[in-house]
Formats: C-alpha cells, sequence, structure tokens
C-alpha cells in the first residue's frame, strides 16, 4: 500500500523577510518583493494558491529611480467625476511624503491605506486578480530603519538569506540591530 504525503502545513508557513531600501533602484526592488509576495521563491508555488510571506520594508524614504524618473514619472488619480484627474509628480510626491498613507477607494473592497511609491510599484507588478489585495496586505513600509514590533518576527534577510543569530522576539528590531548582529555573527546583549 503506497501513501502520498501531500503539501504539510510546514511548507506553507510565511515567513517574514526584512528589506532595507536605502539606495535601491524602485522597480528592481518592487520586482523581488512581488516575488516574494506571490510565493515564487517556494518549491509549492502555484498561481492559485495564496502561498507568500511577509515583507516588511525599512527607509523608504531613500529609494532611488534611474534615468530621467525623478522628473517623467506621473502618479494619478481619478475621483470618477468630470475634470477629476489629478496628476503628483514623482519629484513632488517624494518630497512631500513618500510614505504618505491615504484612502484609496476601489469598487471591489472597502477603503485601505496605503503607503504610495513603494506600495504603488509593487501593486502593479502583481497579477491582477483575486489575491492582490491579499498579497498586498502583507507588505509593511516603515519610512525609517525603525520598524517598530514587527521587526521581533523577521526571520531572513536579502543579503543572505540566513536566521538571525540572536532571534528574540521579546526584543524590539531596527535596521541597524539586523544588519551588525548579520555582520558580526553574535547576538546582541541589549
Amino acid at each position: 500500500m503506497s501513501q502520498a504525503v501531500g503539501n504539510t502545513a510546514l511548507a506553507y508557513a510565511r515567513v517574514w523577510h526584512h528589506v532595507d531600501a536605502s539606495d535601491r533602484v524602485l522597480g528592481k526592488l518592487a520586482e523581488r518583493i512581488a516575488l516574494v509576495l506571490m510565493g515564487k521563491h517556494k518549491p509549492i508555488y502555484d498561481p492559485s494558491v495564496d502561498c507568500g510571506d511577509y515583507v516588511i520594508v525599512t527607509n523608504s524614504r531613500n529609494v532611488k529611480v534611474t534615468g530621467r524618473k525623478d522628473q517623467q514619472l506621473l502618479y494619478r488619480k481619478h475621483s470618477m467625476f468630470p475634470g477629476g484627474l489629478k496628476e503628483t509628480p514623482y519629484k513632488d510626491m517624494m518630497q512631500k511624503k513618500p510614505d504618505e498613507v491615504r484612502k484609496l477607494f476601489s469598487s471591489f473592497a472597502a477603503s485601505t491605506e496605503q503607503p504610495q511609491i513603494i506600495r504603488h510599484a509593487v501593486a502593479g507588478m502583481l497579477p491582477k486578480n483575486k489575491l492582490r489585495e491579499r498579497r498586498l496586505e502583507r507588505l509593511r513600509i516603515f519610512p525609517q530603519y525603525h520598524m517598530g514590533i514587527q521587526g521581533a518576527n523577521v526571520m531572513r534577510s536579502w543579503d543572505d538569506g540566513t536566521l538571525p543569530p540572536d532571534y528574540n522576539p521579546s526584543k524590539i528590531t531596527t535596521t541597524m540591530s539586523l544588519k551588525e548582529n548579520w555582520k558580526t555573527g553574535t547576538p546582541d546583549k541589549s
């Protein structure tokens, strides 16, 4: 008698990834984040199953664009009334607040809060289907290096893909402490 071993809950377990957006190119960063949110980095990937991981992005104010996109890129929104098209250049968006939270209304879902620049780029790279909003909920974006209590959940760094040497869920983690621990390989004694 043969038994087939199916996909277990462990294979579908979600891991928290940390990304430092300092001096990273917006498009390449958004592409990598979209792949992790979809779960394409896992061997169990299936387009119809939501098996992606969580992603925490820090230092979102320091993201870069290439070429002349800082002068040419426009963010558009429409109020659905005649003449209601609003266009905001990338340059103005970065000067105001790149992590500004605003309400977006869609015809299918209630209002959701979105930091604009990075989340907009990632949303454009995800498939336009029913799993899109659920995947975007797993993206957390912070303007500076401090990521709050969610930093305690980080299991992988994108630099080397290893576990932090001092995984302690009760300690608040920042980008600086993660970098320091991964460089030295020793736990932080604070």
